[in-house]
């Protein structure tokens, strides 16, 4: 009979190793006892070991994750791991910024930055030259460009700039240079703030870096421009301004762009190219103190991140290839008050200027420079580790490697589970049932914490972890990981009921491997560089599950198996979570700006859960090694309950105004007076008030108690004109489509703006050309919209071909500096049927960013009730339709 039982085991399912010897030397109950149901084709059921401990297992797995996290952060908070060349002096740089941020906010066409800030530089600048040495020879050239051009960011508008400002200073070998190297910093900022990383921290990088090179005896091969450019937050249009009009851009052949998406820590490399990989190469060469990520380029180009930087100018319209870099860290204070120089870190100054000086004396000795054209083909992956090194080669090579991993994966399994007599096909059945309950607990797991999150924002308490970050780990991070285990655990108990511990924590280590293979392959196929994150993810635990299956084999889930089980994960875990930091780090301050139409909180769920799933894949196979799950389930679902209880009570505010740490809610008020002018010319409607944006999800809930005026009742409505009868600054409507209008006198501004149509000329192709004149403030903008029947066929903005931007009005931007003449542009309409000659509604909004005219007593009296942990940014607007 024992024998009938053992060949029906070998008939039914594969010969498995010797896992337990309690299957071995048992009885044959035991075996009988143990074996699956008959046509289960299980003889993977060989025996039950007594299994893992929960009361170890669980936490030596935290531990383990918490290891790979403090190593992240030690990393990443020691920002100088490499000692400074000690060339680059970041006390002198400190000192720039002082004084640039001195002058206080610098909006384009303000004096602090037309006037104060151009003076400033151009006298420290005249110091270095003076001190410049014979083999080097310095050229200063102030430029005040006026143009046009056009994007699709943000759904697409049309940018205008006249007379800006824009600071050129060539380094070049006494000799002269037919090539350069360009180095952008812009030095203006957005009203309100004193824009210490978000630029002027870079412009002091750069001007002392210009002061380092400059006295160097050993003359440089290739000349350097350094571009002080002012005008980069109106939407880029300085370096547009100096690319498209400037001699010496003819000769440049790459740049660096230095931005802040954060205040201070590591800067890091987050776009590169368009191709060009020598770029690349030159960074790893010679940055001193590295960060750089291809999956970062790879995140920030797919869209998902909304804002662009210089880089995309000097690309699109300059053909040239470049390195943008950007400080990260502390995204909460950028672009507001906070953002000042005593908040940067002298090592983060150093840090920066190090690197920056490094790879500009490199790529200006560079052969590669000059003959750019011959290395221009060709992706490139690359990754610092931990801030050491640079690891580089080409994409094709990463190509190669990914595919010859996957291709290894594939015969690993296929070794495995396609071996006909031992009973590959059940083994196969086995491995696809393990893959379905994988998905199962994965979609699980995002469906339970987005209903968190839903459930959360429906309550009104969005948000809660944007100041206490570990409440999102414990809301969300705790639901996902007690969905998963539970999943498991119940596939265990129920389904895979008569297999052995031993065969069931192989297979589902497998199932893990299966779904990284399958991601690696996606990622190889559409030729994304950022597939070697998860060619690691399969090479390392593939690794390590073949240098450990002999010691699995004989003596189980022994102390010897986990240890070398952790170390082999080690790099992979700890690669994985220096990228899972720089995700948090960048979108949880995003997600507080990101508008009131998208919940912050099921973005943060799906991310908390994403995270989640991805560092526990190695790790689910554990479960079906443990005795026991039920207290692991039980914290984790307490936690996860506890913590949404607290946040429904509302126990975790979002906001703080720490002085050390402050995270402010964004608040936009504009003081508003607009005028609806009818076809015949007279005033359809007028009224005013201060028109209030707050820019997440929370919208006013939290700032109603210090603001009862601030009801429903004041919700400001979309009205029946080219976005919405309001002057929105950005084209973000789409974005905030919440917001409130409370009644106020008539701005007392000391001059209206106009727009006058000079004259209407019917063109020979059918059309009507419209001219019209434009008086105002620094800063307008422009809104179309071409009536039924209608269409706006050209114009002589851009390119010349209107750019129509989100939900079917067109949208011009328009900026200038301190002396400019009257804008003058004109647009051809094409009309049909009741209107032949076309009709079209302008609108014109004017913005009042600085000076006497950007306050009104309204103004000083609603921004001091506003609560310290609010960030209100106030100015004056009007906004004036038009009907032609």
């Amino acid at each position: 009979m024992e024998g009938a039982a053992v060949r029906r085991v070998r008939a039914g399912a594969p010969q498995l190793p010797a896992w337990s010897s309690e299957v071995q030397n048992g009885t044959g109950e035991d075996r009988k006892r143990r074996m699956g149901p008959p046509g289960n084709g299980s003889c993977a059921s060989r025996g039950r070991s007594p299994g893992l401990r929960e009361s170890f297992l669980v936490p030596s797995i935290l531990l383990y994750l918490l290891l790979h996290w403090l190593l992240v952060v030690l990393s990443l908070r020691q920002l100088l791991l490499l000692p400074s060349p000690g060339l680059f002096s970041a006390a002198k740089a400190r000192e720039y910024l002082e004084h640039i941020t001195g002058f206080g906010p610098r909006p384009v066409g303000s004096p602090a930055n037309e006037i104060l800030t151009v003076n400033y530089l151009l006298e420290q600048i005249k110091l270095i030259e003076r001190d410049c040495s014979d083999a080097h020879k310095i050229t200063v050239d102030v430029q005040r460009p006026t143009g046009s051009f056009s994007l699709d960011f943000l759904g697409g508008f049309t940018s205008y700039y006249d007379n800006i400002t824009n600071i050129a200073v060539k380094l070049e070998p006494a000799r002269g240079a037919e090539h350069a190297v360009l180095a952008n910093c812009h030095f203006d900022s957005v009203a309100n703030t004193p824009g210490a990383s978000d630029d002027a921290v870079s412009c002091a990088v750069m001007l002392e870096v210009l002061h380092v090179l400059s006295r160097s005896s050993e003359p440089l091969t290739h000349a350097i421009i350094f571009l002080f450019n002012g005008a980069e937050e109106n939407i880029l249009q300085a370096s547009h301004g100096f690319i498209t009009q400037h001699p010496w851009a003819k000769i440049i052949r790459a740049f660096i762009n230095l931005e802040a998406a954060g205040v201070g820590g590591k800067e890091l490399v987050f776009q590169t190219g368009p191709e060009n990989p020598w770029l690349v190469r030159a960074y790893a060469s010679a940055a001193v103190h590295p960060f750089a990520s291809v999956a970062a380029q790879e995140v920030f180009q797919s869209g998902i991140i909304p804002s662009d930087t210089d880089f995309r100018i000097y690309r699109d319209f300059g053909n040239i290839p470049g390195i943008d870099l950007a400080f990260i860290e502390n995204g909460y204070i950028y672009h507001t008050k906070y953002d000042t120089p005593d908040r940067i870190l002298t090592d983060s100054i150093q840090r920066a200027g190090d690197n920056i000086l490094g790879v500009l004396k490199y790529l200006a000795s560079s052969d590669e420079l000059a003959h750019s054209s011959e290395y221009r083909h060709g992706n490139i992956v690359f990754f610092d580790v931990c801030g050491l090194f640079v690891l580089v080669y080409p994409a094709r090579v990463g190509a190669v490697i990914n595919s010859l991993i996957a291709s290894a994966a594939l015969l690993y399994l296929g070794k495995k589970y396609f071996k006909p007599r031992n009973g590959g096909v059940v083994h196969m059945n086995n491995l696809l049932y393990g893959i379905g309950v994988m998905l199962i607990s994965w979609f699980s797991a995002l469906v339970t914490v987005l209903l968190v999150a839903v459930f959360v924002s429906l309550t009104g308490h969005s948000l809660s972890w944007y100041t206490h970050f570990y409440v999102s780990v414990f809301l969300y991070g705790s639901a996902a990981l007690a969905k998963l285990i539970l999943v498991h655990t119940l596939a265990k108990k129920y389904y895979f009921v008569n297999l052995s511990e031993q065969y069931l924590g192989d297979l589902f280590f497998d199932v893990s491997l299966v779904a990284w293979w399958f991601i690696l392959v996606v990622f190889v196929y559409n030729g994304l560089c950022s597939a070697y994150i998860f060619a690691l993810w399969v090479a390392f635990p593939m690794l390590t599950k073949l240098g450990s299956q002999r010691e699995f084999t004989e003596k189980g889930t022994s102390l010897k198996f986990a240890l070398m089980y952790a170390l082999g994960l080690f790099v992979p875990y700890l690669h994985m979570m220096y990228h899972v930091w720089a995700v948090f780090e960048m979108f949880t301050p995003i997600l507080g700006r990101s508008g009131t139409e998208i919940p912050p909180d099921a973005v943060l769920a799906f991310l908390v859960a994403g995270c989640t799933i991805l560092l526990t894949s190695y790790f689910i196979n554990f479960i079906y090694l443990a005795s026991n799950t039920k207290k692991t389930l039980l914290t984790l679902t307490s936690v996860s309950a506890i913590t949404l209880l607290l946040v429904c009570t509302g126990f975790f505010f979002p906001y703080t105004s720490d002085s050390a740490n402050p995270k402010p809610k964004r608040i936009f008020l504009q003081h508003t007076t607009r005028t609806f002018y009818g076809l015949d010319g007279n005033v359809l409607k007028k009224d005013s008030g201060i028109w209030i944006n707050g820019f997440d999800y929370t919208l006013m809930s939290h700032i109603t108690p210090h603001l009862p005026e601030i009801t429903e009742s004041i919700r400001a409505p979309c009205e029946d004109a080219p976005f919405c009868g309001f002057p929105w600054y950005f084209p973000v409507h789409f974005l905030i489509r919440k917001n409130w209008y409370l009644p106020a006198p008539e701005v007392p501004i000391k001059e209206h703006p106009e727009l006058l149509m000079r004259s209407k000329e019917k063109m020979p192709w059918g059309t009507t050309r419209f001219k019209f004149e434009v008086k105002g403030p620094s800063h307008m903008t422009v809104y179309l919209r071409p009536h039924n029947g209608s269409s706006l066929t050209t114009w002589s903005l851009g390119d010349g071909i209107p750019v129509e931007g989100a939900g079917g009005d067109y949208f011009v931007f328009y900026s200038r500096g301190l002396q400019a003449p009257s804008w003058h542009f004109w647009i051809e309409v094409k009309g049909s049927g009741e209107h032949p000659e076309g009709m079209i509604t302008v609108a014109i909004a004017s913005h009042y960013f600085f000076g006497e005219d950007q306050k009104t007593p309204q103004l000083e009296e609603l921004k001091p009730r506003f609560p310290k942990w609010s960030f209100p940014s106030s100015w004056v607007c009007t906004y004036d339709l038009f009907v032609f």
